[in-house]
């Protein structure tokens, strides 16, 4: 998938009814002059799919015309277009009541395309503060969040920053984690030209990607907070668990977390026996483990120690 924002080239001055229409339309060569989604061709040639980002209000957060009083044209245009994803984001809404309406009435207008186009509505949010109150925001409300997210449907916490030079390497791999634990669209925001080897390995690291699209498709959410520490869960296929244990601590060390059936109360699947992986920070097998064991983990500050425990079946030798 590869995202773009909608004709950057454009200021933000007075919208007519169908500018998208009579703006967007710089072809290069190679497609026909008339072609209208040129764009979207050479992208659909390379066997990608295609996102576009708009706005619910009446400009971008980068001051570039907005779609609102304009939903039914507008959808209308990226369905043309052959767009696969619109990105909504949600800038210069000129009363804040209205925000929820806006993103219903374009998601009616998409729908009434009759074209598929995944649809992410969500407000802006991009620097570590903000990454914390996401996690806090979404841990308050993952009683009404949590359940309706499954197949054909995920909670959108915003694009992941990894690369983008707002978080250090530690809160990236918390961002990464966490957004693997909340079954969170993996939309990324940063400059694969200019992206450091860390964030790439990051973001293409197949453990944690596997995490974020199991099958089961539930979506994870806080099970214990205490002296700085946050522990998140996910229910993954094969009545497996993923683990996620963040320092909150901005300043200091790596601190000890004991992983236990008092701090973990799904650890009851490692009766008889379990098998631990430790994620990130770095790889390693931690080893087969059981009810009773404690598992001890190294977390730094704003950091995240991911891991995945599979339960053992036990066998009749066992009884033996």
């Amino acid at each position: 998938m590869l995202d773009m924002s909608l004709c950057a080239s454009m200021t933000a001055g007075p919208r007519m009814r169908g500018m998208l229409r009579g703006v967007c339309r710089l072809t290069p060569r190679g497609f026909p002059v008339e072609s209208k989604n040129w764009q979207i061709m050479w992208v659909h040639a390379k066997g990608l799919k295609l996102g576009i980002y708009a706005d619910v209000g009446t400009r971008t957060c980068a001051g570039y015309p907005g779609t609102l009083g304009y939903y039914d044209i507008d959808a209308k245009t990226f369905a043309d277009w052959g767009v696969d994803l619109l990105k909504f984001d949600g800038c210069f809404m000129p009363d804040w009541h209205q925000l929820g309406e806006g993103y219903m009435n374009m998601s009616r207008a998409l729908n009434q395309t009759g074209r598929s186009i995944v649809y992410s509505c969500e407000w802006p949010l991009y620097e570590w503060q903000h990454q914390q109150s996401i996690l806090d925001w979404t841990a308050d409300h993952q009683k009404i969040l949590v359940p309706v997210a499954g197949p054909g449907g995920w909670n959108d916490p915003d694009m992941l920053i990894i690369g983008n030079f707002g978080l250090s390497h530690d809160q990236q791999q918390t961002q990464m984690a966490l957004w693997a634990i909340m079954a969170a669209p993996l939309l990324m925001s940063n400059d694969l030209r200019n992206i450091c080897p860390k964030a790439k390995e990051l973001l293409q690291n197949k453990q944690i990607i596997a995490i974020n699209q199991d099958p089961l498709g539930k979506q994870g959410h806080l099970t214990l907070k205490g002296d700085s520490f946050d522990v998140w869960e996910r229910p993954l296929s094969g009545n497996r668990l993923a683990v996620a244990v963040m320092n909150r601590q901005e300043i200091g060390g790596p601190r000890r977390f004991i992983i236990s059936v008092a701090t973990l109360p799904s650890w009851q699947l490692c009766d008889p026996k379990c098998n631990v992986t430790q994620i990130l920070p770095v790889y390693r097998e931690m080893g087969v483990q059981n009810l009773f064991s404690e598992v001890t983990v190294q977390v730094n500050p704003t950091g995240t120690t991911l891991l995945t425990v599979s339960p053992i079946k036990s066998s009749p030798h066992d009884t033996l």
